[in-house]
């Protein structure tokens, strides 16, 4: 018997026609998505920055030795003006002239001024140059678990490098991440790779439009473990406005001491099947709280319309409200529900 020694050769070829037919079929759905993730990255690159910023600091004997911080940032513009929104910890403690921004186009500019905010850990550079492109600014609070998200920044000192991923979760509060004088926490998640260095970089939806501020990492390595988190671009905003209209943020307060233990227990007592909401535990006297009379054990459910998940919450969207503003109030009472019009002062 003679073997024909081009057989299986022959059945193979054929086999690899009949799947390279079938490649070439279902490529373009996955090219498509590619193509997106190319298009928004070539809408955002001209909007981020790479900082570089050196802090002088004291010693008590001999010379002065520096501190050196790397990130991120990303260009906005107010009225006729640009600016550069990043994290306070990347430029903290260094003079104009010891900050060094890298656009797109390979200049280096240096602010013109600098306003930050410990409690959001957000700083915003007011910059003079010409011939800047701002970023679209996006909507955080439509922001979904699953949504796909790019990370824009400059880990390990490489800028412009970009990232692909999902929001992993929202309202992350409480993290013991950075620096702890981060009081106002409200991230979102993210699985996006981002590394020693993404700080102060934009978080980016499909739409090419900025959704997040990137500020942390948790890991035990101090590498990236799938674990990111932004500042929502809400929070962000109300944040940079405010510095740039005033000069510093004017945070509004109720006057009121929440119990951070509300536990099930506690709930159950005050009528409530599980604890949600925050439970009052103390009023100041001549606060908002006690002039809209407020009283010990109401449960505040509702503030300006927005669902409160805890005391953390609250606290947050009590610092973000405007003051001087009348603001709507639901709070379970006695076994009722109430609501109250509270106007906020501002806090001192």
């Amino acid at each position: 018997m003679i073997l024909d020694s081009q057989a299986p050769n022959t059945a193979y070829l054929s086999d690899r026609r009949q799947l390279e037919e079938e490649l070439e079929r279902n490529i373009s759905v996955l090219e498509a998505q590619s193509n997106v993730l190319k298009i928004v990255t070539k809408i955002v690159a001209p909007s981020v920055v790479h900082i570089e910023s050196v802090t002088k600091i004291p010693a008590i004997r001999g010379a002065n030795t520096t501190m050196e911080e790397a990130g991120g940032g990303v260009i906005i513009k107010r009225e006729q003006t640009y600016y550069v929104i990043t994290n306070r910890h990347v430029v903290r403690g260094a003079k104009m002239k010891d900050i060094k921004i890298k656009l797109h186009d390979n200049r280096i500019i240096h602010p013109a001024f600098m306003w930050h905010d410990s409690e959001t850990d957000i700083a915003v550079l007011r910059l003079n140059s010409p011939e800047l492109v701002e970023a679209k600014i996006g909507d955080s609070n439509l922001l979904d678990v699953g949504d796909f998200v790019l990370a824009v920044g400059s880990p390990f000192g490489l800028s412009h490098s970009v990232t692909f991923g999902i929001i992993s979760a929202k309202s992350r509060r409480a993290l013991e991440i950075g620096n702890s004088s981060v009081r106002l926490q409200d991230f979102l998640q993210t699985d996006a790779a981002i590394n020693p260095g993404n700080s102060g970089g934009p978080l980016v939806n499909m739409r090419g439009e900025v959704v997040g501020i990137n500020t942390a990492i948790a890991s035990n390595s101090g590498g990236n473990e799938g674990i990111g988190f932004s500042i929502p671009i809400r929070m962000v905003m109300l944040i940079a406005d405010q510095l740039i209209m005033y000069g510093e943020v004017r945070r509004a307060y109720l006057g009121i001491t929440l119990d951070g233990n509300f536990t099930q227990e506690s709930a159950e007592k005050l009528g409530l099947q599980r604890p949600y909401g925050a439970r009052v535990a103390e009023i100041q006297p001549g606060s908002p709280a006690e002039k809209a009379n407020f009283s010990v054990d109401d449960v505040i459910l509702h503030f300006n319309n927005v669902k409160v998940e805890d005391d953390k919450h609250l606290y947050n969207l009590v610092s973000l409200a405007e003051a001087g503003k009348e603001i709507p109030v639901s709070v379970y009472r006695d076994g009722k529900i109430y609501k109250i019009q509270i106007s906020l002062q501002e806090k001192k």
